[in-house]
């Protein structure tokens, strides 16, 4: 099976405090670094998601910004 380019699969294991680690790979290839922030979103259908960090400044202007079109 091909994969293809971009996409990726890694597993984590959760421990007892429900804590995960991220792969080092995956930590390379999305920058993450230590003390960084990061969005879990989770959909009771389609499971868990990290969003990348660029998109935590577009959600957070969203989040806090709204949306005053009502007003």
């Amino acid at each position: 099976m091909k994969i293809p380019s971009g996409k990726y699969a890694w597993s984590a294991k959760v421990g007892e405090k429900g804590q995960i680690v991220i792969p080092k790979q995956a930590r390379e290839v999305f920058g993450i670094e230590s003390g960084d922030t990061l969005i879990l979103l989770g959909d009771i259908n389609r499971g868990i998601a990290i969003p990348p960090k660029s998109s935590f400044d577009t959600l957070s202007a969203l989040v806090f910004n709204g949306d005053n079109s009502d007003e």
